[in-house]
C-alpha cells in the first residue's frame, strides 16, 4: 500500500531506528505490512521495537494485534475487523495502520462515509504516505465526490508523480464526469508506465466508444482481451461498438463470446437480441430475450425490445402486453410509451395510442418521436389541425432523414407575398402527394420557386403554372433569389385543415407527355389486346414495418382472368426475378416496357400509367403518381397502413382517382384480392 516503494520504507524506517525514534519507525514498519501483510523483515523489525518498547510508548498497539486484525481483514470478516479497529483507535489515536484497516473494512461494508473520515485520519497523520490519499480518493470516487477525488489523487502524484494506479484512477474519474479527453489521457499515462494494465485498456476503449471513436475503442477492448482472455465485459462492450457500426454479424460474434465465459450476462443477451433484430432474424431475437428474462426477470429493457421484435412481426397485441410489462418495472419510461403508443397506431387504436404518446410526453416534454407519432395518430383520425401543426416536429424525430434548408431568411406563412422557395424533403410519393398544394400557394406569392426532385422537374413544368421556377436537388440557390422559404411537407399546414380543403386540387393535377401516352397505348394494344392493367407490389421503403406493404406478385397477378387483359409492370427496381419465375410457374405474363426505366424516368412513367385503363398498387410512389395522373386506381393497404390513407375509408382524399382495399387482419390479403 506504500507507493514509497518497499525499499524506500524500508530506508526511512531504519533511519528512525538509528535514531531512537521508535514510534516514527514503527510508523514504516506498518505501513509496509498493511501493503504486504507477510513482509518478515518488517515483522522482525517491528518485534524487535516491540521488546524495545518502553513503557510509556503507546502510540501503536502490539505488532501480533495489528497482525490479528490484518488476518480477520483478509478472511472478509469485516464487522469484525471494524468492531476491534475501532476499539484500537480510541486506545491508540495516532496508530495510522490501524486507522487504515478500518477505513478499507468500512469501505467494504458500502460505509463510505465512516470509509472516507478513516482514510482522511491516516492522511492527517502521516501525510507523507501516498497510498491513504489514494484510498480516500477511491472512496470519495464511489460517493460521486468527484472534484474531492481528483485532489486527493493528485496528491499522491504530488508524492508519487509515477503512481500507475492513481493515474488510471483519475481517468475513471474524468469519464464518470464524462471529461472524455482527459480520461483517454489518464489511462495513456498508466498505460506509459504499466503497458499491461488490462482494466486501463478496456475503460480507455470505454471513454473512446462514448466519444463515438469505434475503431480506437475496439482497438483498446482488443488490447485488454490479449492480457486477459476471459475479460466477458471487454467483449460485451466490443460487441456494443460493432452494433453501433451496423455490424451486426461482428457484434453477435462477441456476444457470443461473452456468454461462453458469462452464461448468465443478461446484458449480453439483450443486446444480441437488438442485433438479431437488425439482421431481421425475429424468432431468434425472441428466443435471446426469453433467455436474458429467466437471468434477469426484472429486466425492463429487454420487455421494450422484445415488443418492439413483437411490432415487426404484427403480433400487436402481444407487443402492447410486453410494453406493458416494461412499463410495470420501470414507470418513467418514455419510450416504451412511445413504442406501445406505435403499436396501438398500428392496430388502428388511435385514441388509446394518442393516451400512451400523452403519458410520454408527461415524461420527457420534448419528446420529439412522441409528438410527431401523435401527429401521425392525429392526420389518421383526419383531425388535421393538431395533425399537421404537431407534423413539425418530424425535423427533430429520430427517423428524420431529410436534411432541413439553412437559411437566414424567414419561413413563408399566409398573406406573405414576395418571392418564394419551396424546398423538398422526403421521398418521391410525398413530393408528389404534396405537391397538389402547389397551385394554391402560387395564386399567394409574387413569385415560387421550387427545389424538386430533378425526375419531376419534366412533369410539373407541363402541369403548373409555367412561370415558376425550377431546380434540381444539386442546384445552388442563393438566399439573394428567395424573401421566404417553406419545406413542401409544411403547405398543408395552411392549406388542407379540413377534408373539404382537399377537393379544391385532388386530381387529376400533373399531365403526363399526351403524344408519348398515345404512342405507348397503341404499341401494347396492337396485338388485339383490350385491356392493359397497371400494377406495382413491392416497395424499397426501408422504414420498419414498410415491408408489411408488399404483395407477392403471384398473388397480385391471379386478378388477371380475361386472354385480352394485359398486366404492365409499373414496378421500380429489379424485378426480373419475379417477372420470369410468375410466367415459369403460373404461365402469366408480366410485360415490361424495356424503353421506360420505372425509376429513373417519372415522365415516362407518367405517360405509361396514363396509357393504362388502370392501375392497381400497393402502397409506394406509382400510387402517388397515378392517382396525382388522375388515373382510376386501386389502392392495396395492409391491416397497419400508413396515415395518408385515413382510417376506415374507401375513397382517398389525396387523389379522388383512387379506391382503398384494406386488410380486415394482419398479413391477410386474400380477401382484399378477392374483392378485386
Amino acid at each position: 500500500m506504500v507507493e514509497l516503494s518497499l525499499e524506500q520504507a524500508f530506508t526511512r524506517a531504519d533511519f528512525h531506528v538509528e535514531r531512537g525514534e521508535v514510534s516514527e519507525a514503527r510508523k514504516f514498519y506498518q505501513a509496509i505490512l498493511s501493503a504486504v501483510p507477510n513482509n518478515e523483515r518488517a515483522q522482525q523489525a517491528l518485534t524487535a521495537l516491540q521488546e524495545e518498547q518502553s513503557p510509556t510508548d503507546t502510540q501503536s498497539p502490539p505488532q501480533e494485534v495489528i497482525t490479528q486484525l490484518l488476518n480477520l481483514y483478509n478472511s472478509g470478516n469485516l464487522e469484525a475487523v471494524v468492531d476491534q479497529a475501532s476499539l484500537l483507535t480510541e486506545q491508540h489515536p495516532e496508530a495510522f495502520v490501524v486507522w487504515n484497516i478500518l477505513g478499507a473494512a468500512n469501505k467494504g461494508l458500502g460505509d463510505l462515509d465512516k470509509a472516507s473520515q478513516a482514510f482522511k485520519k491516516v492522511t492527517e497523520l502521516n501525510p507523507s504516505l501516498a497510498e491513504p490519499h489514494n484510498n480516500m480518493g477511491v472512496t470519495l470516487q464511489d460517493q460521486g465526490k468527484l472534484e474531492e477525488a481528483l485532489v486527493a489523487f493528485n496528491r499522491v502524484l504530488d508524492l508519487h508523480p509515477d503512481h500507475t494506479e492513481v493515474h488510471y484512477n483519475i481517468g475513471n474519474a474524468f469519464q464518470s464526469q464524462s471529461r472524455l479527453e482527459e480520461a483517454i489521457e489518464a489511462y495513456k499515462k498508466a498505460l506509459f508506465l504499466k503497458p499491461d494494465h488490462v482494466d486501463a485498456h478496456y475503460n480507455m476503449g470505454r471513454a473512446f466508444q462514448s466519444q463515438g471513436n469505434l475503431d480506437e475503442a475496439i482497438s483498446s477492448y482488443s488490447k485488454a482481451l490479449s492480457l486477459k482472455l476471459d475479460y466477458a465485459d471487454a467483449y460485451y462492450n466490443m460487441g456494443r461498438a460493432f452494433q453501433s457500426q451496423d455490424k451486426s454479424e461482428e457484434a453477435l460474434s462477441s456476444y457470443s463470446k461473452a456468454l461462453s465465459l458469462k452464461p448468465d450476462y443478461a446484458e449480453a443477451y439483450n443486446n444480441m437480441g437488438v442485433a438479431l433484430r437488425e439482421l431481421d432474424k425475429l424468432e431468434e431475437a425472441i428466443k435471446v430475450y426469453t433467455k436474458a428474462l429467466f437471468f434477469n426477470p426484472n429486466y425492463a429493457e429487454v420487455y421494450l425490445n422484445m415488443g418492439n421484435v413483437l411490432t415487426d412481426q404484427s403480433k400487436l397485441e402481444d407487443a402492447v402486453e410486453a410494453y406493458n410489462k416494461s412499463l410495470s418495472l420501470k414507470s418513467d419510461d418514455p419510450k416504451a410509451y412511445l413504442n406501445m403508443g406505435n403499436a396501438l397506431k398500428y392496430q388502428g387504436e388511435f385514441d388509446r395510442a394518442i393516451e400512451a404518446y400523452d403519458k410520454a410526453l408527461s415524461i420527457k416534454t420534448d419528446y420529439a418521436d412522441a409528438i410527431w407519432n401523435r401527429s401521425l395518430a392525429f392526420l389518421s383520425m383526419e383531425d388535421f389541425n393538431r395533425g399537421w401543426s404537431q407534423y413539425e416536429a418530424r425535423w427533430k424525430q429520430s427517423n428524420n432523414t431529410s436534411i432541413p434548408l439553412q437559411s437566414s431568411k424567414p419561413r413563408w406563412k399566409p398573406n406573405k407575398s414576395g418571392r418564394v422557395l419551396i424546398w423538398p424533403e422526403q421521398g418521391l410519393g410525398d413530393l408528389i402527394m404534396f405537391s397538389s398544394v402547389i397551385p394554391e400557394i402560387y395564386k399567394q406569392v409574387k413569385k415560387l420557386i421550387v427545389q424538386i426532385d430533378d425526375r419531376l422537374i419534366p412533369l410539373f413544368k407541363r402541369s403548373f403554372p409555367s412561370d415558376i421556377i425550377y431546380f434540381g436537388l444539386t442546384e445552388r440557390i442563393t438566399e439573394e433569389q428567395y424573401d421566404f422559404h417553406i419545406p413542401i411537407g409544411s403547405l398543408p399546414l395552411y392549406f388542407r385543415k379540413d377534408l373539404q380543403s382537399f377537393k379544391l386540387n385532388n386530381g387529376p393535377y400533373l399531365k403526363a407527355d399526351t403524344y408519348k401516352t398515345n404512342n405507348l397505348r397503341s404499341k401494347l394494344l396492337s396485338d388485339g389486346t383490350k385491356n392493359l392493367i397497371g400494377i406495382s407490389w413491392h416497395s424499397t421503403n426501408q422504414l420498419k414495418g414498410a415491408q408489411n406493404r408488399v404483395i407477392s406478385l403471384s398473388k397480385l397477378a391471379s386478378i388477371s382472368g380475361s386472354p385480352k387483359t394485359k398486366l404492365i409492370s409499373l414496378q421500380y427496381g429489379d424485378v426480373e426475378k419475379d417477372i420470369v419465375d410468375l410466367f415459369s410457374d403460373f404461365n402469366i405474363k408480366i410485360h415490361q416496357v424495356p424503353e421506360i426505366n420505372n425509376k429513373n424516368d417519372i415522365d415516362g412513367l407518367a405517360s405509361l400509367i396514363s396509357a393504362c385503363d388502370r392501375i392497381i398498387s400497393i402502397d409506394n410512389s406509382t400510387i402517388h403518381l397515378a392517382g396525382a395522373l388522375g388515373k382510376k386506381s386501386k389502392l392495396l393497404l395492409p391491416y397497419a397502413c400508413d396515415w395518408r390513407w385515413g382510417r376506415n375509408s374507401n375513397k382517398s382524399y389525396w387523389y379522388n382517382s383512387v379506391e382503398l382495399y384494406r386488410q380486415k387482419e394482419i398479413g391477410n390479403w386474400d380477401e382484399v384480392i378477392s374483392k378485386l
